[in-house]
């Protein structure tokens, strides 16, 4: 499915460490991407919140004008709160969140997409 049709698309990544964080409602940490023309504008930037609070960052979404958000689980309220204020949710994604966004630029990223490991993340 192919990013909605903007000049300017805001990307949130719910984040922990370099990953798509497992869960919506415990993440205290976002990369935020803005795109134009398919490219992204400057590196992306990552905000720490205080403390872990579904609550929060949906107000962070709202607040910074998020048209995408990338996560992992999410709590059915909080879905359904932002696909309502038409926010594109894409949930159930497990990766690294460099990777997931070049994928969400591309228009290839769907809920449920397990990416491979591409950059050696794992020591063994």
């Amino acid at each position: 499915m192919k990013a909605p049709a903007k000049d300017i698309l805001k990307i949130l990544i719910t984040a922990q460490g370099d990953f798509v964080a497992q869960r919506f409602d415990l993440t205290a940490e976002a990369v935020i991407a803005t795109v134009e023309g398919g490219e992204p504008l400057g590196k992306p930037r990552t905000i720490i919140m205080d403390r872990p609070s579904p609550e929060d960052l949906c107000n962070m979404i709202m607040e910074e004008k998020i048209d995408m958000v990338i996560c992992g689980g999410i709590e059915d309220r909080h879905y359904h709160f932002l696909t309502w204020k038409k926010i594109r949710v894409i949930d159930f994604v497990v990766g690294d969140h460099q990777t997931v966004l070049k994928r969400a630029i591309a228009g290839d990223l769907q809920s449920g997409d397990l990416l491979p490991l591409t950059r050696g993340d794992l020591s063994l």
